[in-house]
């Protein structure tokens, strides 16, 4: 399969091309930098991109089957919500425009902790996160009305930053729009088995039009 995977550079992307590489995929990685990312394979192809320019990134997009979108505007960033919203609209817009279905990595804050509540709204969720969170929840609200192409949504566990280093294990449990816990009522899961998941959902499909979850 040739996957393009948006946003190549970063933390989730950089994850996601190293297991799509390792399965044998061919990969276009797409990011405001492509230099960044330390790869070598015959399997990998760079692209500088800035995805609102939808008609350039639709161009590269026609020679995938499939993308993947780690789009980030930026933690710190001020306009972190609208630049978030903005550029994953665009990179929808592409997508749609290319034919392919489109597979989004948004954030944990949209889960469910009750049957009207999310996380996103509750006292300790981390302010730094919040502006990131709440675009993210919205662009999930967006996705939902669409129903003319194929997407999917995932939101991580709770906990999933460069602190869980549990490393690869190829090991999940999936969820829907509730947070998956463990025995230990904690929500974990490392970039690279995120990556895991992403990749074989990739594949296999199992939640087209759908927004879905994994940890441990």
């Amino acid at each position: 399969m040739k996957i393009a995977i948006v946003g190549a550079t970063g933390f989730v992307g950089k994850a996601l091309v190293n297991e799509a590489l390792n399965r044998g995929h061919e990969v276009i990685a797409l990011a405001r930098n492509s230099g960044k990312l330390a790869f070598e394979n015959e399997k990998l192809t760079t692209k500088d991109v800035d995805v609102l320019n939808t008609e350039e990134t639709a161009d590269i997009f026609q020679n995938a089957e499939l993308i993947v979108s780690a789009f980030n505007a930026g933690w710190e960033n001020p306009n972190l919500y609208n630049d978030f919203l903005a550029g994953s609209k665009a990179v929808e817009k592409a997508a749609k425009k290319a034919g392919k279905r489109l597979i989004v990595i948004g954030g944990a804050g949209s889960l469910y902790i009750a049957p009207t509540f999310q996380l996103v709204d509750t006292d300790g969720f981390p302010a730094e996160f919040k502006n990131g969170a709440k675009a993210a929840r919205d662009y999930l609200n967006h996705l939902q009305s669409q129903t003319d192409f194929d997407w999917t949504f995932f939101s991580p566990a709770i906990e999933m930053h460069p602190g869980i280093n549990t490393g690869r294990t190829g090991k999940y449990r999936l969820g829907k729009d509730e947070p998956v816990f463990d025995a230990a009522n904690s929500s974990k899961l490392s970039v690279e088995d995120l990556a895991v998941a992403i990749i074989d959902e990739a594949e296999q499909a199992k939640h087209v039009r759908q927004r879905f979850t994994a940890a441990y």
